[in-house]
This record gives C-alpha cells, sequence and structure tokens, in this order.
C-alpha cells in the first residue's frame, strides 16, 4: 500500500526538517505541553472568514484549533507516522504561505467585485490585498439584504401604528359616550358646518366628523345651532319621530363601528403572532391565510440578522448636523446639532438606545456652542467641535469631556481636520482653510486663502491639505513646501472627502462620487459614479474594503468600494441624512429627525 504524499518545493521530507519546518508556523494551542504544537495546526492567515459566493472555514477552523490536544493527537494516530512527520508540516507551511500570496488575493477580491468591476479604484502599489478581502466578505456577510428586512419592519411598524390609532380613536369615543355628553351630529362632506365660536369635542374617525354637544352649556350661553337645510340635531326640540330616527342612526352606526373595531383587533393579534413568528425570518406584515405562509411555517427559522440598530434619539431638540465615532472600537460617539449642544454617548450601555454621558461644556439648552454645530473632529482623546458662532472648542475625551481650549476663528466654521497630534484645521465660511496649534494661547499658524468661496470640507494628512470648496474647484496643499500644488476645477462642488491611502472619494451636491489618486504630490481624477442619490452627498467614507454613503435624499448606502461601486444595501430613512461616521464596522448617521442611528454586529 502506498503512502500518502505531498511534494512541497523541491526539499526532500525527512524528520528533523518536519519538525524545522513545523517551527515555522507555531500556533498556540490549549494544551499544557509547549512542545508539541508545532505538529498540526493553521496559521492565522488561514482563519480569515469567506463569504458569498465561497464557503466560510472560520468556524470549523476555529473547532479545530479548539479541540484539546489530546483528540488532535487521536485523530493524527490514524494516519501513517511517515504522512504525519513529513506531511503534515509542510501542508501547514504551505497554506501559511498562500496568505502571503498576492496574486491570491487579487483572485479572491475579483471573486468579490465582480469581474467586470476594477479594484482597487486607485493604485495597486503597496496596497493591503489582505485586508480589503476581509472587510469585503464581512461587509458582504453583514449588509446583503439588510435594506429589504428594514423596509419590511419600517412597513409592519406603519401597519402596528395603524392599528394603534384606530383603537385610540375607538377608545376616545367610548370615553365620551360614556360621560354622557351631548349626543353626536354626523359633518359629512357637502353638509353644513355648525358655526364658528361653538364648543365642541370631537375625534376623526375614518373620514367623519363626530361633534359632542354640551346642551345646558349652549342653552345658558344662548348659542344653540339651528337646523338648517335638513342637519340632523339631536336633542334639541326635536319631535318623537326625529328622535327615533336618529337614535337607528346612532345605532346603525356604533354597530358598523363596532365591527370595524373587532376587524382591527383581529389584524392587531394576527400581526403580533406574525411579528413574534418572523422575528426570525423578517417577514413583515399580515399575510395571513396565504399559500406562502402555511409552507414558511414548516420551514426552519433563519439565523437572526448580523447587524443591530441603536437609535439615540432624546439628546437633541433640533437636527443633527454632525456625528464621529471616537475611541478607536466605536464604543463613544459624539453628535453635534442646531440646538447648539455636543452630547457624547455610550453606546456599551443603555441596550437598544445608548446612554447620554455628557452634555459637552455644562448643562443648559445653549452650553456647548451659541451657534449651530456643524462639524467634529477627533484624534486620540481630543476632541474638536466647530459651529456657526465662528469658534473651535476643543474636548478632552480622557477627563470625561472637559474643556481644553478655545479657538476663535473669523468666520463660522464648516469643516474640520485633525491630521497630527495638535495640529487642527479648519474651513470657513470666509473662503479660508486655517493651521492651528492646539498647544499654545495663540494657536493660529497659518491662514490660507485657496479659493473664491466658502471651504465645505477637508482633509489632510501629515504632508498634503485638500480642500473642497462651493466654487467647484479641489486645492491641494503641500505644508511642507507651503505651496499650491494643484487647483482642480469640477462642474460641481463637493461637501464631502474621505482619505484613505492613496485614494479620495468625495461627494458632490448633484448625488454623484468621485474618485482621484493621491500619490508623491500628484493628484488625478480617476472616474466618477452614479450610484443613485438623487440629492447632496452629505457624508462619506472609504477604507480598502468599504464605502459608506449617505445623502440629503433620505438614503444610505453601503458598497464595496471598486469601480463602478457595487451597492449592497440602501436604507431608506424617514428624514435627510446630514452626515455619517464608520468606525471598527460600526456605523453612526446624524439625522434631520433630532436624532442619531447607529448600525453594529450584533453581540
Amino acid at each position: 500500500m502506498s503512502e500518502p504524499r505531498v511534494t512541497v518545493g523541491q526539499d526532500e521530507a525527512g524528520a528533523g526538517r518536519g519538525e524545522k519546518d513545523a517551527k515555522s508556523a507555531p500556533l498556540k494551542q490549549p494544551s499544557n505541553e509547549a512542545s508539541r504544537p508545532g505538529q498540526l495546526g493553521l496559521p492565522p492567515g488561514s482563519q480569515i472568514p469567506s463569504t458569498e459566493p465561497s464557503p466560510s472555514p472560520s468556524a470549523e477552523g476555529s473547532g479545530l484549533l479548539s479541540l484539546p490536544w489530546e483528540m488532535v493527537a487521536r485523530i493524527a494516530s490514524h494516519l501513517p507516522a511517515q504522512c504525519v512527520i513529513t506531511v503534515l508540516p509542510q501542508v501547514c507551511h504551505t497554506l501559511g504561505n498562500v496568505g502571503k500570496d498576492s496574486t491570491a488575493w487579487q483572485l479572491r477580491a475579483r471573486r468579490l467585485t465582480g469581474p467586470r468591476a476594477s479594484f482597487p479604484v486607485g493604485p495597486r502599489d503597496g496596497f493591503d490585498w489582505p485586508s480589503a478581502c476581509l472587510e469585503m466578505e464581512e461587509l458582504i456577510a453583514c449588509w446583503t439584504g439588510q435594506g429589504e428586512r428594514a423596509a419590511r419592519e419600517a412597513e409592519q411598524a406603519e401597519r402596528e401604528r395603524e392599528v394603534e390609532r384606530a383603537q385610540e380613536r375607538e377608545r376616545d369615543r367610548e370615553a365620551l359616550a360614556e360621560e354622557g355628553i351631548g349626543e353626536w351630529e354626523e359633518v359629512e362632506e357637502g353638509r353644513p358646518q355648525v358655526d364658528d365660536g361653538v364648543d365642541e369635542v370631537g375625534f376623526q374617525l375614518e373620514g367623519v366628523m363626530a361633534v359632542a354637544w354640551d346642551r345646558e352649556e349652549l342653552i345658558e350661553e344662548g348659542d344653540m345651532p339651528q337646523d338648517r337645510e335638513g342637519d340632523l340635531l339631536m336633542g334639541v326640540g326635536e319631535g318623537e319621530e326625529r328622535q327615533e330616527a336618529a337614535a337607528e342612526v346612532m345605532m346603525e352606526e356604533e354597530r358598523d363601528d363596532e365591527q370595524g373595531v373587532l376587524e382591527a383587533i383581529e389584524v392587531e393579534e394576527r400581526v403580533g403572532v406574525l411579528a413574534d413568528r418572523d422575528s426570525q425570518d423578517y417577514i413583515a406584515g399580515p399575510r395571513l391565510g396565504s399559500e406562502g405562509e402555511r409552507n414558511r411555517s414548516s420551514r426552519a427559522p433563519s439565523p437572526p440578522p448580523a447587524l443591530e440598530r441603536l437609535s439615540l434619539p432624546s439628546g437633541h431638540i433640533a437636527e443633527v448636523n454632525s456625528v464621529l465615532l471616537v475611541g478607536g472600537d466605536g464604543a463613544l460617539c459624539a453628535s453635534g446639532s442646531r440646538d447648539r449642544n455636543v452630547n457624547l454617548w455610550d453606546l456599551r450601555e443603555g441596550g437598544s438606545t445608548g446612554r447620554l454621558l455628557h452634555t459637552l461644556g455644562g448643562q443648559g439648552l445653549f452650553s456647548t456652542h451659541k451657534g449651530w454645530v456643524w462639524c467634529l473632529a477627533a484624534r486620540g482623546p481630543l476632541l474638536a467641535s466647530g459651529s456657526f458662532d465662528s469658534t473651535v472648542r476643543l474636548w478632552d475625551l480622557g477627563a470625561q469631556g472637559a474643556e481644553r481650549g478655545l479657538i476663535r476663528a473669523r468666520a463660522a466654521v464648516l469643516c474640520l481636520a485633525l491630521p497630527q497630534k495638535d495640529v487642527l484645521l479648519a474651513g470657513t465660511y470666509d473662503k479660508k482653510v486655517s493651521v492651528y496649534d492646539t498647544r499654545v494661547a495663540e494657536p493660529l499658524v497659518k491662514s490660507l486663502r485657496l479659493h473664491s468661496n466658502a471651504v465645505l470640507c477637508l482633509v489632510a494628512d501629515e504632508q498634503y491639505i485638500l480642500s473642497g470648496s462651493k466654487d467647484r474647484t479641489v486645492v491641494i496643499y503641500d505644508r511642507r513646501a507651503g505651496k499650491t500644488l494643484q487647483k482642480l476645477q469640477l462642474g460641481s462642488y463637493l461637501l464631502s472627502m474621505c482619505y484613505s491611502d492613496s485614494e479620495v472619494w468625495a461627494g458632490d451636491n448633484q448625488g454623484m462620487l468621485h474618485a482621484f489618486s493621491m500619490q508623491a504630490g500628484s493628484f488625478k481624477p480617476l472616474s466618477q459614479f452614479d450610484v443613485g442619490h438623487t440629492s447632496l452627498v452629505t457624508g462619506i467614507h472609504r477604507s480598502p474594503g468599504s464605502l459608506y454613503t449617505c445623502s440629503a435624499d433620505r438614503t444610505i448606502k453601503v458598497h464595496l468600494p471598486c469601480a463602478p461601486p457595487r451597492t449592497l444595501c440602501t436604507l431608506h430613512h424617514q428624514a435627510g441624512v446630514n452626515g455619517l461616521s464608520v468606525e471598527a464596522g460600526v456605523l453612526a448617521i446624524a439625522s434631520g429627525e433630532m436624532c442619531v442611528e447607529v448600525w453594529r454586529a450584533r453581540r
């Protein structure tokens, strides 16, 4: 019987060489015997999860590696000794080298983005292929189908609100009937309304207004309404026949209303049953008695969604203009609002709503700024907030949000950047980009007039400043050389910009995305994309394997950052979205509905 053999390279396998190869890919084992773990294991690179269309070995890998050493040794005991000595170590060594092969990662990325897409959009030199593929697979696993689930949940919530409103109307009707407040007048379209100035208590039910008259009060005040052209006024000097006819009308109406309420309660009960049952498979709404429902009941429930949604609704009393995740792991969130305050939230506590830690600057209606808070930036423990009051305030997150300093600008602050420790850049309404040193009492270092209109977006690194203006230009400024390198004229103006590695992505006022390359001081437009936004692109985030955008058209979109972008999900919001922030896979958005919403991996 022939021995199993795997040929790796040109080396001949032997016991000594097998031990050497095994040591080249060490792996921690749960056993206390430190000398054994090199014999059988997978290197960390092989644990990268894979999503569609490739199977995910992560769960199997973690299961194998978590086995006690005795079980691993028992499995290996069923293999020939020569295989254990010579083959297994070399297989592990070879698999470890797969993670270092750029071509293998490029093939994986091509499968994820599709054969017709170009990836990456910018330069390939030094591109981090493993990180990009890992991030894309996680993005696909989390966000594919999330938009459809959110739409179904919103539809179900609306139906539930309709049922609640119907019940509330019925409760009001019953309360008024029990109190005996007068009698009912039916007012329909085309019939005369009651005279102005008459006190009335009423509620709307299916397009019909039922008005309760306090008869004694009307008589005392002399404001008794008169009959006009067949109006039905009950209890005001009417004869027996008219009262009996009115009573019959009322009884018939009440029977109809009672039937409607019973139907509404039945629908609500069934919706509740479906909500409980469909919380696992995300099918919302009363699909009562359908064939699909009967078939679905026999199926196994789907797994829970990969993402959970948090809402931070109660911290502001006006639109939230900006949001920023801080701390490095998406655990803290800062929000700036038109109510002039900056709130700091703890996302680790508070269940589905988070917990408000501080309103920076103290307590009161206008404690942080004296004007709209328009932008936020952070680096390490330093948080900066820019406002329409022409100031930038600095806060120390390491000291519970204590104020660290105040910078006075000469115009409304519209965008901020913190490219280095203690270096702050601010773009203002007076067409300038200013450089500040946050450590000194007189912080202004330099004020640059780079544009002919307000500066709307700003990104920077240790050497370059990139700014976009309402004058429809993008300027690249070299901080070290102290000069403008390039000024690019566009057909629209940019409102949001993201600078990552050698790629710059931006969103404009027409709903388009723009991609540029930035390498060795050379700024080149690459392409522009229509991803379906129909209004201002107010926020954008790009990393090697992800692209997030939001817009005033009330949508948030998640894409793969290829050319053209592959859109995985579109979330529809109730109001315009003013900005977004992404950190450690957590997404936060600033809403025109005075709230912040967060999506993160389910815990």
